[in-house]
């Protein structure tokens, strides 16, 4: 591994990389997009072109055709706004008011310690190098940039289509150079709420929390299949396991903190009688074992840590509630479910039990859905919703977007292609993915859009560990160049 003394300024394209820095610079997690909208504003102001700004903050900024273009079909350019802000619990980053703090690594880009946002950072920031250049041969071009698009996709959700004529919609929120998407899953968010019953805690019990880490996360659609550990679904079985050999009640329960990321870390705080702490501690080594061999591949660095606290503590759930708390880290389903019998190797429906929540009132235990088939998205629904009912907890849903299905009648994507092949000497991959972009609600407002979907190739996204690779952000700036000029 290589630390380059490069600066970003130093890097092609470097028009690319400078709005990259420069979003960098503005904290833009899901939710905290009014910073960066009115960045995108401010930008489209400073070079005299058309820029909409509607309530909740999606951008739409409008630039006429280059010379000899001006006959040729419009184009949406579409990104989202929002990133994922992910960190480990020792990492001291604000993602409210902190930039990232950007380095370099060999062929990488990477922030310090946290989520880098290349996703979909990258897309915002060629579509305005694209904006600024006087330069660059392309039909009138329309970019969209969306808000929440992490959290539910709230900002396409919002989208008047009237503001948009484009007929062409190139999405540049895929992570993998030379794949083509043209088709992904839809999905569903759900909370399954748990009312907390509490009582006092037993005189002279003993406090301990326990604490999953060093698993490898990731997102939750592109890595599902990976069979990397769930923190949340690890330790349901880890306190189910428990509850056969001592008694104890739970304080605070808490995991994960991305729906769409596969969490890495869960903690427990729960109190035990006296007497019971030898069983307790050989229970938890065995578990230590026991999750080192299971995860030896696809997470060799997890372990767990039991720690006895000297907290004042007078409040515990009831062991009704305490049971109902493993019962549901233990049935609310996760991970995938269905494979594509159609394209070999694809994840057909998955669910993420992405973040687990206690207050005084309730523990949350938030989940997301995929699934490229309307009706296995449903059925995944409705078996979170039984069980819920079994458990005496309430269910909510938010965030239904639908699936995009392949279009056999794309002109875009066949263009694509040739333009791929005559740059590169080979074919490039046509692909589905089992993840959730935007272009289904688009499909749905605007049923005439031909749309496509790529980006440069960027690794371990919504985690800390999050890296774009310069070279291929070069090439892919080379490409979708290329493409725009072919588009008369």
């Amino acid at each position: 591994m290589i630390f380059v003394s490069l600066s970003i300024h130093q890097l092609k394209p470097q028009s690319v990389f400078y709005y990259f820095e420069e979003i960098s610079k503005i904290p833009h997690g899901s939710g905290n997009e009014k910073a960066i909208s009115d960045y995108l504003v401010a930008f489209a102001k400073q070079h005299h072109l058309e820029v909409i700004q509607d309530a909740v903050m999606n951008i739409i900024i409008k630039k006429a055709a280059s010379p000899g273009y001006e006959n040729a079909p419009t184009v949406i350019i579409q990104g989202h706004m929002d990133m994922v802000c992910e960190k480990n619990k020792d990492t001291v980053h604000d993602f409210e008011n902190d930039p990232l703090q950007l380095r370099i690594i060999d062929d990488m880009l990477y922030a310090t310690d946290t989520t880098l946002g290349a996703d979909n950072g990258i897309a915002i920031a060629y579509a305005l190098a694209i904006l600024a250049a006087a330069d660059i041969p392309h039909p009138a071009l329309e970019v969209l940039i969306t808000t929440e698009e992490e959290t539910g996709m709230g900002g396409a959700m919002a989208i008047d289509p009237s503001h948009l004529k484009g007929s062409i919609l190139i999405n540049i929120d895929s992570e993998e150079e030379g794949h083509l998407l043209v088709s992904c899953a839809g999905g569903v968010r759900t909370k399954h709420i748990l009312p907390i019953v509490w009582e006092d805690i037993q005189e002279n019990a003993v406090i301990y929390t326990l604490r999953i880490r060093g698993l490898k996360g990731g997102h939750s659609g592109m890595e599902i299949d990976k069979g990397r550990g769930n923190a949340n679904k690890l330790m349901g079985r880890i306190l189910n396991d428990l509850s056969s050999v001592c008694s104890f009640q739970i304080i605070d329960l808490n995991g994960g903190s991305k729906m769409n990321a596969i969490p890495r870390e869960c903690d427990v705080l729960f109190a035990v009688a006296p007497g019971t702490e030898e069983v307790l501690k050989a229970k938890v080594e065995e578990w230590g074992l026991l999750l080192k061999n299971e995860l030896r591949t696809s997470d060799p660095g997890v372990f767990i840590q039991l720690d006895q606290l000297n907290n004042e503590i007078k409040k515990v759930f009831s062991p009704d509630t305490t049971y109902k708390a493993i019962a549901s880290l233990v049935l609310i389903p996760n991970g995938v479910q269905t494979m594509s019998m159609d394209i070999q190797g694809l994840v057909e429906s998955s669910t993420n039990l992405g973040v687990v929540t206690t207050d005084q009132e309730v523990v949350r235990f938030e989940s997301a859905i995929r699934s490229s088939v309307k009706s296995l998205k449903y059925k995944i629904l409705n078996e979170a919703k039984m069980v819920a009912k079994i458990l005496d907890c309430e269910l909510k849903a938010d965030s239904d977007y639908p699936e995009w299905s392949y279009n056999p009648d794309s002109k875009i994507r066949p263009l694509f292609q040739k333009v791929y092949e005559e740059k590169y000497g080979k074919e490039a991959k046509i692909i589905a993915i089992h993840a959730g972009v935007e272009c289904g609600l688009f499909k749905e407002k605007m049923e005439h859009l031909d749309m496509i979907s790529f980006g440069p190739n960027m690794y371990d996204v919504h985690t800390p560990n999050e890296h774009l690779s310069i070279s291929s952000t070069e090439r892919t700036w080379d490409y979708l160049l290329a493409v725009l000029k072919e588009i008369k």
